[in-house]
This record gives structure tokens, C-alpha cells and sequence, in this order.
């Protein structure tokens, strides 16, 4: 498998990173937004993204251990709290879009967790990173690679 050098409009990548700022300031949980981006990039196998977002949630305190545990968190105990818990259920149902959609009980899962402006700003953030992977995916970008 080749790096395609397929161009990235400078536009496009600002007003992305203009969105993953704005959602991860609304959020107001730096931490658990890494949590989130990591997960997302698990599941779309984004190893660009991952490099990038292990790295910035280390940087940032978090734990090894929960990152290396982070894809089985629904088996790791106590590991992850409950908010986490309902914040890594929304991504993976956002991300695996199925035929019936996010399952209402997941959304409403988040929803007593998280605030009507914090869930706008976590959905965003999971659409976002989303798109970056498959941006960077799609461009076969490695890790330490460029997006420009």
C-alpha cells in the first residue's frame, strides 16, 4: 500500500480544525475528547489519527493503560467511568452508522450524562474526527505523515 498524494484543499483542512476546536471547547473535557477521537480512529483503522491523538491524550495525562484498553471498554471494569462509558457508546454508534441508526437508547444514554449543548458539541466532535479518518485513510497518510 502507497501514500496517495492526492491533494488537501487548505480550506477544507482549516474549517475541519476550526471544528474540532470549537467541539472540543464546548465540551469542555480535553481528556475525554482524546478518548473519543482515539475510539473513532480505532474503528476506521485511521493510524494517522491515532498517532496523532495517543499522543496529544499521553501529553495531556492520560493514562497508558486506558489507552491500551480503550477498545475493549466495555470489558475494562471500572476503568472508565460512566460518563466515558456513554461518550465511547455514542461514538462507536455514530461511527457504525447502521440500518436502524444510533440506537435510541445509546442517545438517550449520553443525554443523562451530558447537556443539551455539551451532546452538540460531542456529536460534532465524533463527525469531525470521523471525517478526518477518512480523509486520511482514503490518502493512506502514516503516521507523522502530512495532510497538506
Amino acid at each position: 500500500m502507497t501514500a496517495r498524494t492526492t491533494y488537501l484543499d487548505k480550506g477544507v483542512a482549516s474549517a475541519m480544525s476550526a471544528l474540532s476546536a470549537a467541539a472540543k471547547r464546548g465540551l469542555g473535557a480535553p481528556a475525554l475528547a482524546e478518548l473519543v477521537m482515539i475510539r473513532a480512529s480505532q474503528i476506521n483503522a485511521c493510524a494517522f489519527c491515532l498517532d496523532m491523538h495517543v499522543e496529544i491524550a499521553l501529553k495531556n495525562g492520560e493514562s497508558a493503560k486506558r489507552i491500551a484498553l480503550l477498545d475493549a471498554w466495555e470489558e475494562a471494569g471500572a476503568l472508565f467511568d460512566e460518563r466515558e462509558r456513554a461518550a465511547l457508546a455514542l461514538t462507536e454508534a455514530v461511527t457504525v452508522l447502521t440500518e436502524d441508526f444510533v440506537p435510541d437508547e445509546v442517545y438517550e444514554r449520553a443525554a443523562q450524562h451530558f447537556d443539551e449543548a455539551e451532546l452538540a458539541h460531542m456529536l460534532g466532535l465524533i463527525a469531525v474526527i470521523n471525517s478526518w479518518n477518512r480523509l486520511m485513510v482514503s490518502r493512506r497518510i502514516e503516521p507523522g505523515g502530512t495532510f497538506s
